[in-house]
């Protein structure tokens, strides 16, 4: 029996701002390929500005899947999008053999590619615990319980969002085992191939456009969409940077600069964050973002025939 894979997904990752979008709308016409979006913040229809959904042109230059086809009010997680996305996949493949994936989500990405990880039950009455320390000690106080029992996901997750931290200290305190030990034993075997591509840069000229493309969503009407949200500031899909910082400006906690300084300052933390996830995973081949398409296609081109 010829066990030989037929379908490749071509996976695009890197920090945020570093042109993954461009790059995969150039593969997808190349190819004759859709694009699977794996951005956790571009799923919901709510939210345009801050989250960077690609531009009408853009979404038009190829069939895109994944982007703002949800509600903030409804419950979505990663454990659905795998599903759904590995759904939308089959369907696609029975069209062409090749397709895109683009994004910036380690987790989201990593659970279409090897399956998301298997933790234990652990007690609610921890949660509840950690929930009563947020409330009464603030984001800071789990961030340092977070830094000291397992740095490496201190390093790795985003740590602004108070849902995610809890889910690490959770398992950290019901197991006495670091919530990164869970990760990755093993990986689901998938019917397809995969070709994983990063774009990367200069840490400088990263950071210079982030800063540019805030400033650019602040022109687009950031502080607006945020107005518009604000009423629902405690739903989860809102605990995000671009977000939670014109909150507390609303709030009356901190003045508009500072705010826009602090979206700026947290998203670089953002990208530093998503490169150092991306970074642990040996089968991504980089390119520098300033690389012509054309390279990078005939590099996918030679992986392709090894197949």
């Amino acid at each position: 029996m010829n066990s030989k894979k037929t379908n490749t997904l071509i996976t695009i990752v890197g920090p945020t701002a570093i042109g993954k979008t461009a790059l995969s709308i150039q593969l997808a016409s190349h190819f004759n390929a859709s694009i699977i979006s794996c951005d956790s913040r571009q799923f919901f229809k709510e939210m345009s500005i801050g989250t960077a959904v690609p531009e009408t042109e853009e979404l038009t230059a190829a069939t895109h899947y994944f982007i703002q086809n949800k509600s903030i009010f409804e419950e979505y997680n990663v454990g659905h999008f795998e599903r759904e996305a590995l759904q939308q996949l089959d369907e696609l493949f029975a069209q062409n053999s090749i397709q895109i994936m683009v994004g910036g989500s380690g987790l989201y990405v990593n659970a279409v590619l090897n399956g998301l990880d298997d933790f234990p039950e652990i007690d609610s009455s921890i949660r509840e615990q950690l929930q009563k320390d947020l409330q009464e000690k603030g984001i800071e106080y789990l961030q340092s319980q977070l830094k000291m029992l397992d740095l490496e996901s201190f390093e790795t997750i985003a740590i602004d969002n108070p849902h995610r931290i809890m889910r690490a200290l959770e398992i950290c305190i019901g197991t006495q085992k670091p919530y990164s030990s869970f990760k990755n034993k093993e990986k689901n075997a998938r019917n397809f191939n995969i070709i994983q591509i990063g774009l990367t840069a200069e840490r400088a000229e990263i950071y210079d456009r982030i800063n540019q493309r805030v400033d650019i969503m602040m022109e687009k009407g950031l502080l607006e969409e945020a107005k518009q949200l604000y009423p629902h500031k405690n739903l989860n899909a809102l605990q995000t940077v671009g977000y939670r910082e014109l909150f507390d400006f609303f709030d009356g906690n901190s003045s508009l600069e500072f705010a826009i300084s602090e979206i700026k300052k947290n998203t670089r933390r953002f990208a530093k964050r998503q490169l150092t996830w991306f970074r642990k995973e040996e089968t991504i081949h980089w390119f520098d973002y300033k690389t012509p398409s054309q390279e990078i296609i005939n590099a996918i081109l030679e992986r392709l025939a090894t197949f």
